[in-house]
């Protein structure tokens, strides 16, 4: 091929080059008719893998496969929706239905030990600033409110624990949509009830054995002041206590994470403790332990002037302003409505 281009002794390969250009044949011709390798494009990366590939699967070689591809994150939100807080709401309530009578009552037990802790602890601080109670009462008992009783709730909800006024409206829930029976809410209420009772009852003997109340007038006034109201100023302030208590369970439920099961139990129970508002358990401790210290209040006139009326009062919170109106909003009961 000296003396000549490789294009001219191939007259295919010179058509080619003319229609097309040298890049073609990857040849060029120089002056002294040498060919020499053309600056044509770079091969494309992905035809030489494919190539690789072929020739690894024809030699029976296994070829990787590539790696997937990083999915996109999940965006979370710490709060469920409030029609994913009523299902878990109501699965709550059908699996306290199904519990056995042994089972509801000893884990009663822990809810009034739980909540006459938080009572001790509301006694022992809010109830002991005579100072700040004389100058800014209304202080005194925010500080009444924040400490101790929103401490019980959370007990009670991360231990599953049970307590009377939060079945008001688990249980209601399950019966509205068709999940439980009326003898297994009597069956939760029953055992639940004497099982507060009963815890509350414990802790009283117990911190009277501390005597870390022994000076205090708190449990005393308000054990008078607690038996000395009117029926319907009971009924109604503690209608209004367990609408509080069993929006706190709602809002507890409804976050992802223990700082906001936090925040939603602190809010709606320092408020109802903070109002002066009645809580049946929360009284099976208050008054039991100003009795224990010698107040001048009978066990009869606790239980006909105050207990009896604070836990009907307590069942038509959980039951009519909570229970029944998310049923309506979210539940098949309301789409029966």
């Amino acid at each position: 091929m000296t003396g000549r281009c490789l294009s001219h002794s191939n007259p295919v390969l010179a058509r080619s080059s003319a229609a097309y250009g040298p890049s073609v044949t990857g040849l060029r011709c120089c002056p002294l008719g040498v060919s020499q390798r053309s600056h044509a494009a770079p091969a494309i990366p992905q035809l030489s893998r494919c190539s690789a590939v072929v020739r690894a699967a024809a030699a029976g070689v296994p070829v990787p496969s590539p790696a997937p591809a990083s999915a996109a994150p999940q965006l979370t939100s710490e709060v469920l929706a409030p029609p994913q807080i009523f299902q878990k709401c109501l699965d709550i309530g059908v699996g306290k239905a199904n519990s056995s009578a042994l089972k509801i009552f000893l884990m009663a037990v822990l809810g009034g030990a739980f909540v006459s802790i938080g009572g001790f602890l509301a006694l022992t601080v809010g109830m002991n600033c005579p100072g700040i109670a004389s100058a800014n009462p209304g202080l005194q008992k925010m500080i009444f409110g924040a400490f101790g009783f929103p401490l019980a709730v959370l007990l009670v909800v991360m231990t599953g624990a049970e307590l009377f006024t939060g079945n008001t409206f688990f249980l209601p829930l399950a019966i509205l949509e068709k999940k439980a029976s009326v003898q297994q809410l009597l069956k939760s209420w029953f055992f639940s009830y004497i099982g507060n009772v009963l815890g509350c009852l414990l802790l009283v003997t117990a911190v009277r054995q501390t005597g870390l109340l022994a000076e205090a007038a708190a449990p005393g006034n308000m054990s008078v002041v607690k038996t000395s109201l009117t029926t319907a100023q009971v009924v109604v302030r503690s209608i209004l206590a367990n609408w509080l208590v069993c929006m706190a369970f709602w809002l507890a439920n409804g976050a992802q994470s223990l700082p906001g099961k936090i925040v939603g139990i602190w809010f709606p129970i320092s408020a109802f403790a903070a109002m002066g508002l009645e809580h049946s358990v929360a009284n099976m401790f208050i008054v039991p332990m100003g009795i224990a210290l010698g107040a001048p209040v009978s066990i009869s006139a606790f239980i006909w002037n105050n207990l009896i009326p604070v836990s009907i009062g307590n069942v038509l919170a959980g039951a009519c302003c909570v229970a029944l109106p998310f049923a309506l909003a979210y539940g098949t009961f309301g789409s029966k409505a």
